[in-house]
């Protein structure tokens, strides 16, 4: 048995798809007998890592990252085992070691060990040269590394493990243990998961899917992997699930023989949202997907949550009209042409009508005499109009 660990920074108050990279590595690493230890950076968050920035990050209260570790571990105690004896997963803060150590005590202690030539090499220095980085960013490295070293001496921690953005940061680690006791110890690194502009998937970064519902809702987070390409799917299912090789093969035999299924990335979405969220939402995410492609019934769309709802209607048009026209009823065909203008004209919004293209919140109206009221509002404050199979229109009422 072996014990390693990953470093996680706590800039943010939940995880991010990026970090479940390295959440499954360790996942993996205890599944096959070993020690996994997660650290989180309570210290360093406080000084802020430059690897892959392309400028210097907002440094947080002390307050601000305790809220965001206490977040991050009730993830993280999603996925690993914490209670099944000598490979029990364990969750250590480096602010416990770095409180106490003064300024001059570490310079002295870990600073003397390493050159400034040795630092200078790193890519996550040399790719910020240009436009400058502070002593606090350049000096993260120094202080990873003694996190290695601290972790090694004493919790007889081997190898540490991160994505190839941190192998900088961790050779440094090994580095200082040979250096300062003459010790050994290893480094893994797994590649990025990045976005379709290339760039990664940070806390820190745009365009982040976070393993929070209340940041990236179950639908969302779904979709995420549901709209992945067949070669990311490939990558992800491997990455992401416990599935068996022959398990994958098989699956990926029987996508390529009918891709337009998408058996892959349902799949993948499939297990990676049972275990990021549960079961139930993931049943929720399927009816809420079935109404937007036209399946859904009015009962599963007033079942919707208002988060939900807002997800699955996302860049569908949307119009505002006030509670108090509600209170009076406004008629079908004047809701539908003067009130949200979903036809430019009555005579076209009738026709439709009468030929049963209309519904509101998923229900067809066919009577040109309905009344639009309060009874309609979903989550007290929406009403979806329908034209036709696909086109929509969400009407926020205020």
């Amino acid at each position: 048995m072996t014990a390693g660990y990953i470093g996680f920074d706590p800039t943010a108050d939940s995880l991010g798809v990026g970090n479940l990279v390295q959440v499954m590595t360790l996942l993996h690493f205890q599944r096959a007998g070993h020690k996994p230890i997660v650290l989180v950076g309570g210290a360093t968050g406080m000084v802020g890592d430059p690897s892959g920035k392309s400028m210097e990050r907002n440094l947080l209260s002390e307050d601000l990252l305790h809220h965001n570790l206490e977040c991050q571990t009730i993830q993280l105690k999603k996925f690993l085992d914490f209670n099944c004896g000598a490979t029990s997963a364990e969750i250590v803060n480096n602010q416990d070691w770095f409180k106490n150590f003064t300024f001059l005590d570490f310079i002295r202690d870990v600073g003397k060990h390493l050159t400034i030539n040795y630092m200078l090499a790193k890519d996550s220095v040399q790719n910020r040269m240009e436009k400058g980085m502070s002593f606090t960013e350049f000096s993260y490295q120094l202080v990873q590394g003694y996190d290695f070293y601290y972790l090694w001496k004493h919790k007889a921690v081997k190898l540490q493990m991160g994505g190839t953005d941190q192998w900088g940061n961790i050779v440094t680690g090994t580095e200082l243990i040979r250096r300062k006791d003459g010790g050994e110890a290893f480094a893994l690194t797994t590649p990025l998961i990045k976005k379709a502009d290339g760039t990664k998937f940070g806390k820190t970064e745009a365009g982040n899917i976070w393993l929070d519902s209340k940041k990236t809702t179950p639908y969302q987070f779904y979709q995420f992997w549901l709209n992945a390409s067949d070669e990311d799917s490939r990558k992800y299912i491997r990455i992401f699930t416990l599935k068996l090789r022959s398990e994958i093969e098989l699956l990926e035999s029987e996508h390529t023989q009918a891709p337009h299924l998408r058996l892959l990335q349902k799949e993948v979405a499939r297990d990676i949202t049972i275990r990021v969220h549960s079961l139930a939402e993931y049943n929720s995410v399927l009816e809420a997907s079935e109404i937007l492609f036209g399946q859904g019934t009015t009962d599963s769309l007033v079942r919707l949550s208002e988060s939900d709802f807002l997800s699955v209607f996302e860049g569908v048009p949307q119009v505002n009209i006030e509670k108090e026209e509600l209170e009076k009823g406004i008629n079908i065909i004047d809701f539908l042409s003067e009130k949200i203008h979903l036809f430019p004209s009555k005579g076209e919004a009738r026709k439709m009508l009468q030929g049963g293209g209309v519904a509101i919140n998923k229900n067809k109206v066919g009577d040109i005499a309905f009344t639009v009221t309060e009874k309609e509002l979903l989550n007290g404050k929406y009403i979806l109009a329908q034209k036709g199979k696909k086109n929509y229109l969400v009407v926020k009422v205020e």
